[in-house]
């Protein structure tokens, strides 16, 4: 009796630690969003351009950006039931001479630069390149919660035709605020190319498609989130110069 009471206590106290853990509601939900699929269908509102270093041939039209038809071959089993004419993002280069030339993609709106917010914690982002086999670098450029702006290297593109390219954001940078009234996420300011100071530079393609990154989209929800961002009458007091007097100390 004493052993089989051992016994079926021993299993009393596994199921009460193996049970409530899997019972309990996660605080994680981990999903992949879509940034911009290079379509150029209109449905973001966003635009992208292109600006360039010094010494870009300025006077035959660079840099040239421009849609072009076409995916990575990857790309093609996952658009098999989607739309028929995908396409993706190019940039043309020539520089006047070598040296430490670069050019930047980034988002804009009405005419001026925009930063896209990424929803949650990021752990990684990802996006389709084609490289031409140029020993150029290239990075991805986010701002953190307290306005910094940070490079994150995703290597360079020494290789021909499409590579899908993920980069990890680090730990340490801070993607949400801790003030209240603070930025919510992390921002995606744009991608930047740069030359290696001796490799040729008078005629450079790239080309971009499916920009996404990975988040968990819980990671700052918390019980009563919803009374962040609630509204005390602030700007309406303001606005008509009134001052309430009411139970408030």
């Amino acid at each position: 009796m004493k052993k089989g009471a051992v016994v079926f206590t021993s299993l009393a106290l596994l199921l009460a630690f193996c049970l409530p853990a899997a019972a309990q509601p996660s605080n994680r939900a981990v999903e992949t969003i879509v940034v911009d699929t290079f379509d150029n269908k209109g449905d973001n509102e966003w635009t992208w351009n292109v600006q360039a270093s010094h010494f870009i041939d300025a006077e035959k039209g660079y840099p040239k950006m421009q849609y072009f038809d076409g995916q990575p071959n990857s790309l093609k089993a996952l658009n098999a039931n989607g739309d028929s004419s995908p396409k993706v993002l190019g940039v043309k280069t020539s520089y006047l001479r070598k040296g430490e030339n670069w050019f930047e993609v980034y988002p804009e709106k009405d005419g001026k630069p925009f930063e896209i917010a990424l929803i949650g914690n990021v752990s990684q982002i990802d996006f389709w390149v084609w490289g031409a086999n140029y020993l150029y670098y290239i990075d991805l450029l986010v701002r953190d919660a307290d306005g910094r702006v940070y490079t994150l290297p995703a290597g360079n593109l020494t290789f021909d035709g499409w590579r899908n390219v993920i980069v990890s954001v680090p730990s340490y940078l801070r993607q949400h605020s801790r003030l209240r009234s603070g930025p919510k996420s992390m921002m995606f300011v744009g991608f930047r190319v740069h030359t290696d100071p001796d490799e040729y530079v008078d005629d450079f393609n790239i080309f971009f498609d499916q920009l996404k990154y990975t988040t968990n989209t819980l990671s700052n929800i918390f019980d009563g989130y919803e009374l962040r961002d609630i509204d005390f009458g602030d700007s309406s007091s303001s606005s008509n110069g009134n001052t309430s007097t009411g139970d408030a100390k």
